[in-house]
């Protein structure tokens, strides 16, 4: 590594180090220079975020810089808390600002579109290295006043020619320029910046002067320190994939390990004289989005985004602060005059570039023509790179100057001059070329992954449907809401300004006095009254939600550790017991839960809602993450549905407290087992009928048949009575689990009486209001109609439903891999319901069937005679079962996908078909 400089600028022999137009003979304290470091970041933070411009942003800080640096040069006060910078070498900066920034902009070019053009890009840079050497140079030597030397000019002239790899492209990122131009523009700039430092290592460690630049020994040193940087770079990349792509490792440990070897390998390679920063070039190129766990490299790369907006931030605030600490009368009217002829140079430079290199991008990219040339001729803008560098012209040269300040001041203005410039000329060309449009196969591309996000979205929303805990959520909102649109429209807030002009007149005598008083204070109250309750109103809104979120949190929590203890319980005992006082909390909560809902059903819709609508657009983000991490969406259109997606989060801290409840016709379209279908919806709104049960009274009785089915649209009943007999005979029933009781809760959205209804059989539970209660009443006549107009499919899916939430309430961690939503279910054939009766036989292909449950009834096995009861999972080795019921329906879940369901699911029982 080279010898790092005692202070920022480099002096010789045993002179005192002259900082800010004098020697520091006193004591600093530092405790200041920290408490500057913070100030710019908050300060560059708060501009940023106020003005959404970078280069603006960068401008004031360093005006505000050279402010502080003027001060610093006629105050002791503020030259002691400068000090610490001025004392620190120019290298040293270099070496703590520039790897994160490289390995950003390494991180963010294609390397398969690189490689495509790799060629192209070499000449670009070394045409543009040596055109800008050549022609600066010149233009340096014959313009500049300050009696440079020729190595300082050629150093100067080395530093300008660096486009910043970062800066050169961020306005073409934004328009949706096609990815290949942008990189090779990053490409170019990354290659001419490693090359630049590389030579500016050589001088620093003594290895090349000017008259030995011809010598041998110099071009195989040259081509070692590339190669070895290179070599390096591609192993470290190895060993950082190997790292990151472990799915069980923890993901800050990941993200803290990964920026600690950034600066690991880049001091190690320093160390060893080879290029800290080729290095770090070639691991950005060899890191891709496989080569982290899924996510890791958008956490990885807001990080870069933020430590670099922050580096950009001090270092043009650092360097105000040096130039400030110059001498003023080295400003003159030549000054302003010479930085406008190196601002027209260096354009000038990248104009002859492309000039001369177009011939041959022509020749070898098709899309290539004038208009992009156009368009690249003003992408040479300077950066933090060039400016890093600057001091390092002054510190190397052969002959000292008076006014080193000077370099940093040309370099630092001239790059804030083509940030705002040439970028807004860049912007400007591409739009007016039209070289903008997306091309035929991104739009392709573009409508697929959108189409596919739509798809998530919408069978997301289908899958919620099916939660009986949002079940009056209004779905028409949440799909309007989560609707993704191409663009969206600018909302205008209209403020309307009302003024009211009191007109009074003086009364002189006391009782008109006092009534204009107390007309006075019956306005105030007016006022005043409405306001509070507003206030107490939204309060009480908000803690009803509060309570809401709680409690079903805390219901889902018995669940989880319901499930953990069946896992980890090693004795049956403990486990039912611990059980059942988890069952006990969670209906408790559940009928608080019931409660809530009763006292703010408007308020719990309106969250529900929310929560809905959250839950939608987090999983469209996730999948979205998923497809731009893995290149299927460009960069740019991935961004701007970033933003469209979380804008509509965002929206909702803006959603309403209240959202009115459905009308009870609605509420058929969460009946699942009805599919959503206009006909059948249609069908039953016809024959539905609205039933009110007060407080206590009783909707069905436990040993008396159904009149039908009740879906609870407010209100929550208490359904206790014997556990299920599942439809298998007494003689088979064990006596204690005979005379077992459940209890549960029914609230909103809720179906009292399906199977009872589906077997015109007595009811085995009794149902009670607990709260003043609303339910659609689907009598059991109209039902058994709708089975013969819609026969078969409407019965199967009822059993179907019911099948379903059977196995899931006792076979769930047997099935967890399983997607087994009842939609999907339905359209792709996932799983259906067969029929056995008494002694009729079922063969059983293990080959098809992944897993066969008895949901109702009873089987035995015809090979072992083995009786399996519902419910229960029939093992792999049964081959053919018998019904051992009056009725037995098992649940079959398919090994594959088949066909799309056509509703007619066929299974060989004994000599006849089930359907």
């Amino acid at each position: 590594m080279a010898t790092t400089n005692s202070s920022f600028w480099k002096v010789k022999g045993h002179q005192p180090d002259v900082i800010c137009g004098r020697s520091a003979h006193y004591t600093f304290r530092t405790g200041h220079f920290p408490m500057l470091l913070c100030s710019i970041i908050v300060v560059g933070g708060f501009l940023k975020a106020c003005l959404k411009n970078s280069e603006v942003v960068l401008t004031i800080l360093f005006l505000a810089g050279f402010v502080i640096g003027y001060l610093a040069y006629n105050f002791v006060e503020m030259h002691q808390i400068v000090y610490p910078l001025l004392k620190t070498s120019s290298f040293s900066l270099y070496c703590y600002f520039s790897p994160l920034i490289i390995l950003m902009a390494a991180l963010d070019v294609d390397f398969y579109i690189l490689k495509n053009v790799l060629w192209q890009v070499l000449l670009t840079a070394l045409i543009s290295y040596f055109v800008a050497i050549i022609i600066v140079g010149n233009v340096v030597m014959k313009f500049n006043n300050d009696s440079w030397d020729f190595q300082s000019c050629l150093l100067f002239s080395m530093t300008i020619a660096i486009t910043d790899p970062v800066y050169s492209v961020n306005s073409l990122k934004t328009i949706g320029i096609s990815k290949m131009y942008i990189d090779i523009i990053r490409g170019e700039s990354m290659i001419v910046c490693s090359f630049t430092t590389i030579i500016f290592g050589f001088f620093r460690n003594h290895i090349l002067q000017i008259s030995v630049f011809r010598e041998y020994h110099i071009l195989v040193d040259l081509i070692l320190n590339i190669s070895g940087s290179i070599l390096c770079g591609y192993w470290c990349a190895r060993i950082i994939h190997f790292i990151l792509t472990d799915l069980f490792s923890n993901t800050l440990t990941n993200i803290v390990l990964y920026f600690s070897m950034v600066y690991m390998i880049f001091y190690i390679v320093e160390f060893f004289g080879m290029s800290g920063l080729v290095t770090l070039v070639t691991v950005g190129l060899n890191l891709d989005s496989l080569s982290f766990k899924p996510r890791i490299k958008l956490i990885i790369t807001k990080f870069l985004i933020m430590f670099s907006s922050v580096f950009q931030h001090l270092i043009y605030t650092f360097f105000g602060i040096v130039i400030g600490c110059g001498q003023i009368k080295y400003f003159s009217a030549h000054t302003a005059v010479f930085i406008l002829i190196l601002f027209v140079t260096v354009n000038v430079v990248r104009l002859v570039t492309i000039v001369l290199v177009s011939p041959i991008l022509m020749y070898s990219i098709y899309e290539y023509n004038w208009r992009w040339g156009a368009v690249i001729a003003w992408s040479g803008i300077k950066g933090v790179f060039s400016l890093l560098l600057a001091p390092d012209v002054y510190n190397l040269a052969e002959q000292k100057i008076e006014s080193p300040q000077m370099f940093i001041l040309y370099v630092e203005v001239v790059s804030l001059m083509t940030m705002g410039i040439n970028s807004y000329m860049m912007t400007h060309f591409a739009r007016t070329l039209g070289l903008c449009a997306i091309s035929l196969p991104r739009q392709m591309a573009m409508l697929n992954a959108i189409k596919h996000i739509q798809e998530i979205i919408q069978n997301t929303i289908t899958l919620f449907k099916t939660e009986k805990i949002l079940t009056n959520v209004n779905w028409t909102l949440v799909e309007e809401k989560t609707k993704i649109r191409y663009s969206i429209p600018p909302h205008a807030c209209q403020f309307y300004h009302i003024s009211h002009d009191d007109h009074r007149e003086e009364s002189t005598t006391d009782d008109a006095l006092i009534e204009e008083a107390q007309l006075h204070i019956a306005m105030i109250q007016m006022i005043l009254i409405p306001l509070l309750l507003k206030i107490v109103e939204v309060q009480l809104k908000k803690r009803l939600s509060l309570m809401y979120s709680i409690t079903k949190g805390y219901i889902k929590s018995q669940e989880d550790t319901a499930f953990l203890i069946q896992q980890i319980s090693s004795r049956e005992s403990i486990y039912q017991k611990l059980y059942k006082i988890l069952e006990i909390n969670k209906r408790d909560a559940v009928k608080e839960l019931g409660l809530i809902e009763q006292e703010g059903r408007n308020v719990l819709i309106a969250l529900k809602t929310k929560q809905a609508i959250r839950n939608v657009i987090s999983k469209a983000l996730k999948n979205l993450t998923f497809l731009w991490s893995r290149g299927i969406i460009d960069n740019h259109e991935g961004i701007e549905m970033n933003k469209v997606l979380l804008a509509k989060i965002k929206a909702l801290d803006n959603f309403p407290m209240e959202i009115p409840p459905p009308t009870p016709d609605k509420y058929l379209h969460n009946i699942v087992w009805l599919q959503n279908k206009d006909v059948l919806i249609e069908f039953f709104k016809q024959r539905a009928k609205l039933a009110y049960f007060d407080y206590g009274e009783i909707i069905c009785k436990e040993g008396e048949m159904p009149q039908g089915i009740y879906l609870i649209i407010s209100g929550m009943a208490i359904v206790h009575g014997s556990s299920p007999t599942f439809g298998i005979d007494s003689n088979l029933r064990c006596d204690k689990e005979s005379v077992t009781k459940f209890t549960d809760y029914c609230t909103s959205g809720d179906i009292i009486g399906e199977l009872s209804c589906l077997l015109k059989h007595e009811n085995e539970y009794t149902a009670t209001c607990e709260t003043i209660l609303q339910a659609c009443f689907i009598s059991l006549e109209d039902l058994y109609e709708g089975f013969d107009v819609f026969w078969p499919s409407l019965e199967h899916n009822i059993w179907l439903k019911l099948a379903l939430r059977t196995a899931s309430q006792y076979f769930e961690s047997a099935l967890v891999d399983e997607d087994l939503e009842f939609q999907k279910c339905v359209a792709l054939n996932l799983a259906y319901v067969a029929t056995l009766s008494n002694y009729n036989e079922m063969t059983i292909d293990s080959t098809t069937m992944k897993f066969v449950i008895v949901v109702y009834g009873s089987v035995i096995d015809m090979k072992t005679d083995v009786p399996y009861l519902a419910p229960c999972i029939l093992p792999k080795t049964c081959e053919q079962v018998q019904g051992t019921s009056d009725l037995s329906k098992l649940l079959v879940v398919q090994d594959s996908e088949p066909a799309p369901n056509n509703n007619h699911h066929s299974v060989i029982v004994g000599n006849w078909i089930s359907l």
